[in-house]
C-alpha cells in the first residue's frame, strides 16, 4: 500500500472520529432538551480492489423507534380526549352540587315538598304560602342556571375546537414545509436531524389534538394521514374546517391539497378535538336533555296537583298555557268528565257545569245543557255559563273567567276523570298551573295519526351524523300542508326524501314524536334549521314536538313560577272543590282546607312517565326516585370519565418513558462513545504521524 493510500485512510478515519465526536457532543449538550432525539452515525468501509482504504460516514441518523413513536402518538391522542371529557364532566357535576348536601340542586325540590307539607297545617298562612313559592322559584332558577351553564360549556367547547382546528392547520403546514428542508439536506449529504427533531415535535403536538398515522417518505420527511387514510401532509398540506351550528351537530371537513375542490368529511377517533366534539355534541347535550326532562316532569306533577285544587276564594280568571294547537285540535281526544264551578267570595257554588266528553254533553246545575263537539266547545261552554262567566281560546290557550266577581274552580269526576294525553281537562290546558313555561315540554300534544297536522308553511332541515360525529347528510323535509299527522310522518320517514334509510319517526299514544335510529347503522339526528309553522304565528315542528337536541336541551331554563301567584300568594291552590255541596248551598271551598297542599306535598311520590332523555331510557317512576337516579348517574359519569383519564394518562406516561429510554440521551453511553471516538481519533493521528515519519525517511534516503 502506498504512503498516499495510508495517509488517505488515516485522514478518513480522523474525519469519521471528528464527526462522531461532534454528534456525541450534540447529544450531551441536549441531554435535557425536550423533544431532542439522540443522534447516531452510520459508517461503512471504503474498499478499493478488495482492500480497505478508509471509512465513510453514510448518514447521521436519529435513534427513533417507529413502533414506540406510533404507540406514543396514539397514547397522547387518547390522553387528550379523555382529559377533555373528564374535565368537562367534572365541571358539569359541580353545577349540580353535592347530592349528599343540603344545597344541591336536587335538595331544592325536596324543599318544595317540605314547604307544602308545612302549608297543609295552616293553609291560610301568608308566610307559608310565600315560602312555598320561594322554594319553587329557587328550584326553577337553579334549573335555569345549570342549563345555561351547560350551554356555556358547550359554547366554550365550540371556541376551543375552532382554535384547535386553526392550530392543526398551522401544524400541518409546518410539517409539510419541513419535508422540503429535510429532503434537501439528505440529498446534499448534510445533517437533517435538526429539522427532523422539529418536525417530530410538531407531530407530537398534532397527535394531542387528533389521532393521525405517520409514515416515512423515501427521500426524508413524513406522510401524515387521518385514521381513514386521507393525506393531510407530505405532498402538500390539507386544510381542516370545523362546521359549527347553533342548533345541529358540529362536524369536521378537510380540503385536501391535491383532491377535490369540495371539502371531504373528516372522522377522527381520538385527541383533544374528538373529546371536545364528544362533550359538545353528546355529553353536555345529554345532561341538558335529561335535566330538562326531570324539571318538566317535576313541574308536571306539581301542576297536576295544582289543577286538581283551588285557592280560597277561587280566582276570577284562569288562563292556560299555549298548547301550540288551534281550539278544535286542542279539544279533540278528551274522554271522561269534569266540572266547572263558578263560586262567590264565600266559596258557594253559583253555577255548576258538568261536562261529559264521552257523550259530548253539558249539564247546568244538574239540569240539561247544550251538546258540543270539539269545533264548537268554547261557544257551547259560553252558552252554558249563561252570562255568569265566559270562555275564550286565543294563541293556543284556553281562558275561563267569572263575571261579577265570581271565581272559577275545576274538579274532575272522581270515578271517570277527564283525560287527554294522561292529563285532566284543567291540567292539559294548564288553567291553574303554578309553574309555567315558555316552551312546550314535555311535548305531549295528544294528537293522533288521523288528526290534521296543522302546518301551513316552511320546511325542516334534519342533519344525520354517524357514531363518530361525521356528517352523513342534511335532509330537507316539508310537512304536507293540509295533511294529517300520518302524512307528516310519511314525509319524514320517506326513503327517498326523508330519513327512512337511517331511522324512523313515530307518534306515541300521547302525541309526542320520537326518532329511532336503525340498529345496523346507528345515526344521530339533529335539526339544522326549522321554518315550519303550525297555523299563523304558531310553533315550529321542532318546538311543538321537541324534535332534535337543540330544542330539548334548552327547556330546563324555560320554566318559571306563575306570575299572578307570585304577586298574590293567596291564589296558591291549597284547597279542593267539594262537589257534594249543592248550588247556592254550603261553601264548596273552605279557608282551612289543606287537601290541595297535601297533594302538592306528595307530588314527588306520584309515579310519572319519564320519556327517554339523553342516554337515559324511558321509565315510569316517582319524581323523587328519578332525582336520586339522575343524581347518581351524573356522579357515575364524572367518576368513569376521571378513571378513563387516569388510565389513559398512565398508558401515555409509560409509553413516553419507554420511548424516551430508546430515543433519549444516556450520559453513560455517550461518555463511552466519546472515549471510543477520541481513541479512534488518536489512532488515526498516530497513523498520520507514522506516515509522515516514513515519508521523511524516504525523502532523506533519496536526498
Amino acid at each position: 500500500m502506498s504512503l498516499n493510500a495510508i495517509m488517505n485512510t488515516a485522514t478518513s478515519g480522523m474525519m469519521a472520529a471528528q464527526t462522531g465526536l461532534r454528534v456525541t457532543s450534540d447529544n450531551i449538550a441536549n441531554v435535557n432538551t425536550t423533544g431532542y432525539v439522540r443522534k447516531t452515525i452510520s459508517q461503512s468501509n471504503l474498499l478499493s480492489n478488495g482492500m480497505g482504504v478508509g471509512v465513510s460516514i453514510d448518514a447521521i441518523k436519529r435513534a427513533t423507534d417507529r413502533f414506540l413513536q406510533s404507540a406514543s402518538l396514539n397514547a397522547a391522542s387518547d390522553s387528550g380526549r379523555t382529559s377533555v371529557v373528564s374535565d368537562t364532566l367534572n365541571r358539569a357535576q359541580q353545577l349540580f352540587g353535592d347530592p349528599s348536601g343540603d344545597t344541591s340542586f336536587f335538595s331544592t325540590l325536596d324543599d318544595i315538598f317540605s314547604a307544602f307539607s308545612s302549608a297543609q297545617d295552616d293553609p291560610s298562612s301568608s308566610l307559608l304560602r310565600t315560602q312555598a313559592l320561594t322554594r319553587m322559584d329557587d328550584f326553577l332558577s337553579e334549573s335555569s342556571r345549570i342549563t345555561s351553564s351547560l350551554s356555556k360549556l358547550g359554547k366554550d367547547a365550540d371556541t376551543r375546537i375552532s382554535a384547535d382546528v386553526d392550530r392543526v392547520n398551522d401544524l400541518l403546514s409546518q410539517i409539510d414545509g419541513l419535508n422540503t428542508d429535510i429532503t434537501r439536506a439528505k440529498v446534499a449529504g448534510a445533517d437533517a436531524t435538526g429539522a427532523e427533531n422539529v418536525q417530530s415535535g410538531l407531530i407530537d403536538e398534532l397527535s394531542k389534538l387528533m389521532n393521525v398515522q405517520v409514515t416515512p417518505r423515501q427521500l426524508g420527511g413524513v406522510y401524515v394521514r387521518s385514521t381513514e387514510g386521507l393525506p393531510l401532509a407530505g405532498d402538500g398540506a390539507a386544510k381542516m374546517t370545523y362546521q359549527t351550528s347553533a342548533t345541529a351537530t358540529g362536524y369536521l371537513t378537510v380540503q385536501l391539497a391535491n383532491g377535490s375542490v369540495q371539502p371531504t368529511p373528516l372522522n377522527i377517533t381520538s385527541g383533544e378535538i374528538k373529546g371536545l366534539l364528544d362533550v359538545r355534541n353528546t355529553e353536555l347535550v345529554n345532561l341538558s336533555d335529561q335535566l330538562g326532562e326531570f324539571t318538566s316532569r317535576a313541574a308536571e306533577e306539581l301542576n297536576r296537583a295544582a289543577n286538581a285544587a283551588s285557592s280560597v276564594p277561587a280566582p276570577t280568571s284562569l288562563t292556560g298555557r299555549d298548547t301550540g294547537l288551534d281550539d278544535t285540535a286542542a279539544m279533540t281526544g278528551f274522554t271522561g268528565k269534569t266540572t266547572i264551578a263558578l263560586t262567590d267570595s264565600s266559596g258557594v257554588i253559583q253555577r255548576r257545569i258538568d261536562i261529559d266528553f264521552d257523550s259530548g254533553t253539558m249539564s247546568i246545575d244538574g239540569g240539561a245543557g247544550p251538546t258540543f263537539n270539539p269545533s264548537d266547545f268554547t261557544a257551547q261552554l259560553n252558552t252554558a255559563m249563561g252570562g255568569m262567566g265566559a270562555a275564550g281560546f286565543s294563541g293556543g290557550a284556553l281562558t275561563l273567567t267569572g263575571n261579577g266577581g265570581l271565581g272559577v274552580a275545576i274538579q274532575d269526576d272522581a270515578t271517570s276523570p277527564s283525560n287527554k294525553a294522561g292529563k285532566g281537562f284543567s291540567h292539559y290546558f294548564g288553567l291553574n298551573d303554578i309553574i309555567r313555561t315558555n316552551g312546550y315540554s314535555p311535548y305531549e300534544t295528544g294528537l293522533t295519526a288521523t288528526d290534521p297536522n296543522g302546518f301551513t308553511s316552511g320546511s325542516m332541515t334534519i342533519r344525520l351524523t354517524d357514531v363518530e360525529g361525521g356528517r352523513i347528510r342534511d335532509i330537507v323535509v316539508d310537512p304536507p300542508v293540509g295533511g294529517t299527522m300520518q302524512d307528516m310522518l310519511d314525509a319524514l320517514n320517506s326513503r327517498a326524501s326523508g330519513v327512512g334509510l337511517y331511522g324512523q319517526f313515530s307518534l306515541n299514544a300521547k302525541g309526542q314524536i320520537n326518532f329511532q335510529s336503525n340498529g345496523a347503522t346507528p345515526v344521530t339526528m339533529s335539526v339544522q334549521a326549522d321554518t315550519t309553522q303550525r297555523g299563523v304565528g304558531g310553533p315550529s315542528a321542532s318546538q311543538l314536538f321537541g324534535i332534535g337536541p337543540a330544542e330539548r336541551s334548552t327547556r330546563g331554563e324555560k320554566f318559571f313560577v306563575n306570575q299572578a301567584m307570585n304577586e298574590n300568594p293567596k291564589l296558591l291552590p291549597l284547597a279542593q272543590l267539594d262537589l257534594t255541596q249543592a248550588v247556592g248551598g254550603n261553601p264548596a271551598l273552605a279557608v282551612g282546607d289543606g287537601r290541595g297542599a297535601l297533594a302538592l306535598a306528595k307530588a314527588g311520590d306520584n309515579t310519572a312517565g319519564f320519556s327517554a332523555a339523553g342516554d337515559a331510557s324511558a321509565v315510569n317512576m316517582s319524581v323523587n326516585r328519578y332525582a336520586s337516579d339522575f343524581s347518581g348517574a351524573i356522579a357515575r359519569k364524572s367518576a368513569t370519565a376521571a378513571s378513563r383519564k387516569d388510565a389513559a394518562d398512565a398508558v401515555s406516561s409509560e409509553v413516553d418513558s419507554q420511548r424516551q429510554s430508546e430515543e433519549g440521551v444516556n450520559l453513560d453511553e455517550e461518555l463511552i462513545n466519546l472515549t471510543t471516538y477520541q481513541q479512534a481519533f488518536n489512532a488515526s493521528a498516530r497513523l498520520i504521524q507514522a506516515t509522515k515519519d516514513m515519508f521523511d525517511v524516504l525523502t532523506g534516503i533519496l536526498g
